[in-house]
């Protein structure tokens, strides 16, 4: 019993510095938004002398944020909707239908989960410039899907097959298509695995950078991360306001979180009980 509770308060123990961890970044963040640039230098880690809002002021003052956000927002909310409508499809027709060639197409799926996107980012500006949709959002949420859907089809495909048969084929006995058989009955049951694969799509296309930035040339077509990344260059000596950039677009992500954890949580737990 003894041996049991050391280890229960060694796990504790290590669960409360993971969480330090994670969250320090955080508070370092917010902290430093609301000091002064002196109150910085000589105070990094320690609560502001006296709170100012100011670099709020200076992070949007002569700046765009408007249509940085609109834009991140914009590209986020296309390229996560057509994912999951593209990964609804193909997961409902590799775990419910059964056709030729499906086993080996769903093996050539898998191994794209594990391509960096930086390595392909010559051969997509390449396509994407014979296709003349450089500097277009279009070429961005493209892109954004394609890196996207092998890891929601994959998921979305695993939840699927959780679903008994006995339910579409009593679909299919009433006349339902497989199509209607999809849209009545597959899609309300997947709905908490679709809320959670589509909230790390959402992160994920928000705080990327690397995509935006080759292709998204314009000064009007900036997202928020390409906007905060030529702003960190210009207030370099200025980190307070950095944080204030960085904050301000922290937030629509965690305001994400907030409204969607409780079919975050059921969509991690869903298809765990089989058949």
């Amino acid at each position: 019993m003894r041996r049991k509770k050391n280890k229960n308060i060694a796990a504790e123990l290590l669960m409360i510095l993971l969480m330090l961890i994670i969250i320090f970044p955080l508070y370092f963040m917010v902290v430093n938004s609301l000091k002064t640039h002196e109150d910085y230098v000589t105070n990094m880690t320690g609560f502001p002398v006296q709170v100012t809002f100011q670099n709020y002021v200076e992070a949007f003052r002569g700046k765009p944020f408007g249509q940085w956000i609109w834009n991140s927002l914009f590209l986020t909310v296309a390229a996560t909707l057509l994912t999951a409508a593209a990964a609804l499809l193909a997961g409902y027709a590799f775990a419910k239908m059964e056709f030729k060639g499906k086993k080996l197409l769903f093996q050539c799926v898998i191994p794209l989960m594990s391509v960096p996107p930086v390595a392909m980012i010559i051969p997509q500006f390449r396509m994407i410039k014979v296709m003349g949709l450089v500097n277009t959002r279009a070429s961005v949420i493209l892109i954004y899907v394609g890196i996207m859907l092998p890891m929601t089809i994959y998921l979305m495909r695993n939840f699927m097959k959780t679903v008994p048969d006995s339910l579409i084929d009593a679909a299919r006995i009433d006349g339902c298509s497989s199509l209607k058989a999809l849209y009545k009955i597959m899609i309300p049951l997947c709905i908490p695995a679709l809320i959670t694969s589509s909230l790390v799509n959402i992160v994920w296309v928000w705080n990327e950078l690397l995509i935006s930035l080759v292709f998204l040339q314009k000064e009007s077509l900036r997202t928020l991360m390409v906007g905060i990344t030529l702003f960190k260059g210009r207030f370099t000596l200025n980190i307070p306001v950095i944080m204030a950039g960085l904050v301000i677009a922290t937030i629509p992500v965690v305001l994400v979180y907030i409204f969607a954890q409780k079919h975050l949580v059921e969509g991690m737990l869903a298809g765990s009980v089989k058949e």
